[in-house]
């Protein structure tokens, strides 16, 4: 399957949770550092009601992988970035204000 592109750093292949894009679009234009995102598989879950929150849990080799809870549900995010986890959170904590 060819991937969508969303100004060719935000990957989609699977659907996204509710205002999730925004927040992802949002935080790839306020931090050029941040390569791309791809978001993965979307699974209920009970507590995962109001805003969209977004935590980051481990490491990978291009980066580091996030979990978005919104809408009931939840959802894997992969971010391709250099920067280590404090900058990554204090990134998305700028995004999710606006």
């Amino acid at each position: 399957m060819r991937l969508r592109t969303a100004k060719d750093r935000l990957k989609v292949e699977h659907s996204i949770i509710g205002g999730l894009r925004e927040v992802l679009e949002d935080l790839l234009h306020r931090t050029p550092s941040i390569q791309s995102i791809i978001p993965g598989r979307i699974r209920p879950v009970r507590d995962a009601k109001g805003p969209v929150t977004i935590h980051i849990t481990t490491p990978t080799q291009t980066g580091w992988k996030g979990i978005a809870l919104a809408s009931g549900a939840r959802q894997e995010l992969f971010f391709n970035t250099r920067l280590n986890k404090e900058e990554v959170e204090k990134a998305l904590g700028s995004a999710l204000k606006t």
